[in-house]
């Protein structure tokens, strides 16, 4: 696949393909060149599903009842706290 295709997909689509990528390599039954074009795709796979799961992450809030009604608060993991 190339890069603006493997750009374009959702992050279930990239992560699917992302683990069909492990499984093929860890069969150890692909050639080296092969395997190198496959690695590469791999690391695009991983750092296009970490920027979908940021731009997400950053658009989670979570509603608070405050005493001023409802309140908005980013969304915190809770490792983060």
């Amino acid at each position: 696949m190339e890069k603006n295709e493997l750009l374009a997909l959702t992050f279930e689509e990239a992560l699917k393909r992302l683990e069909d990528v492990v499984d093929t390599l860890e069969s150890g039954e692909v050639p080296l060149e092969k395997a190198i074009d496959l690695f590469q795709d791999g690391m695009l796979l991983s750092q296009v599903c970490s920027q979908k799961l940021d731009k997400v992450e950053q658009k989670i809030e979570t509603l608070l009842e405050g005493s001023d009604g409802l309140v908005v608060k980013p969304f915190e993991l809770e490792e983060d706290r």
